[in-house]
C-alpha cells in the first residue's frame, strides 16, 4: 500500500476538525468580545480576541492527537516543531477585523503541506455554515450537508473580470498599490472586504481575481489547494509559488493570470 503523504486522504479529518473548531468563534460572534491590539511598533492595528486563541488551541489539539509527529504553525501560538516532514498551518480567524465588526467576512483556515507541496486546505465560515475544501486536484463546497464539486470560471478576459481584495491599504508600498489600482481600472468591477472568502468565491466561479499583499504563510497556504483544486492559478506577483505569502494573485485561468502579471510584476 502507498502511504506517502500525497497519497493519504487528509480531507475527511480536516473537514471534520475545521467545522468543529468553527463552533468556537461562532459562539463569540456579535457578542461584544474584548479586543487586544497585538501590533508591534510602527505596525498597523492587528486585533486578536479570545475567539482567535481558543479556536487555534482547539485545532492544534486535534492535529496533535491525530498526527503527533507533524509540525504545527499558527498565527497566535507560533510553531510546535514535529519530527515529520509534514506541516499544518492555521489561521484561526482570517478576517478578525470583520469578525469584531459583526460582518460575516471571516473564516477559519487550516492546511497541510510538505515542503513546497500543498496537500490539503480548508476554509470554514461558521455563521453561514459553509466550507470550501481542496487537495489541489479537486475542490468542493459544503453547505447544509450538501457537497458539490466546484470549478473556476474559465476564459475570462481582464476587461470582463471581477476582482476582489481585502483592502487597498494592505499593500506594503505605494508602487504596489498603484499597480493594483491599475489592474482594477481594467476590470469590470472590484469588491473590497472579502478576506479569505474572496478565494472561495473565485474557486466557486463567481469572481475571477483575488489580488492581495502583506499576507503570511498561514493566510494563504490553506487556500492554495482550494483554488488549484478548482482549476485556478495562484502565485506571487512574479509568478512564483504563493505558499510563503507576500504579494499574491489568484486567477481563474492562465490567460487572465498572465495578463495580470504583466501589470503587477513589471515596471509599468
Amino acid at each position: 500500500m502507498n502511504n506517502t503523504p500525497a497519497s493519504v486522504d487528509y480531507l475527511p479529518f480536516l473537514e471534520d476538525l475545521i467545522e468543529q473548531a468553527g463552533e468556537i468563534p461562532l459562539k463569540y460572534f456579535r457578542s461584544g468580545l474584548a479586543v487586544t491590539d497585538k501590533r508591534g511598533k510602527g505596525e498597523s492595528f492587528d486585533p486578536v480576541t479570545r475567539a482567535d486563541r481558543e479556536t487555534e488551541e482547539f485545532i492544534r489539539a486535534g492535529i496533535a492527537a491525530e498526527f503527533p509527529d507533524h509540525t504545527i504553525i499558527g498565527e497566535e501560538f507560533g510553531t510546535t516543531q514535529g519530527t515529520d516532514s509534514l506541516t499544518w498551518l492555521i489561521d484561526p480567524i482570517d478576517g478578525t477585523r470583520g469578525f469584531i465588526s459583526g460582518t460575516p467576512m471571516w473564516g477559519v483556515l487550516a492546511g497541510l503541506k510538505q515542503g513546497d507541496q500543498c496537500l490539503a486546505g480548508a476554509m470554514h465560515q461558521p455563521y453561514t455554515g459553509e466550507t470550501w475544501i481542496g487537495d489541489g486536484r479537486t475542490a468542493h463546497f459544503i453547505s447544509r450537508q450538501q457537497r458539490s464539486r466546484i470549478t473556476v470560471r474559465e476564459q475570462v478576459r481582464l476587461a470582463d473580470a471581477i476582482v476582489c481584495c481585502t483592502h487597498p491599504a494592505m499593500y506594503p508600498t505605494e508602487a504596489a498599490r498603484e499597480r493594483f489600482i491599475g489592474v482594477v481600472a481594467r476590470c469590470r468591477f472590484s469588491r473590497y472586504g472579502t478576506e479569505c472568502l474572496g478565494y472561495g468565491m473565485l474557486a466557486s466561479g463567481y469572481v475571477d481575481l483575488v489580488i492581495e499583499g502583506g499576507l503570511s504563510a498561514y493566510d494563504i497556504m490553506p487556500l492554495i489547494p482550494i483554488v488549484e483544486g478548482a482549476g485556478g492559478i495562484i502565485t506571487d506577483w512574479q509568478g512564483n509559488a504563493a505558499l510563503n505569502g507576500g504579494l499574491i494573485v489568484a486567477a481563474s485561468g492562465k490567460r487572465l493570470h498572465d495578463e495580470v502579471l504583466e501589470y503587477l510584476g513589471s515596471n509599468k
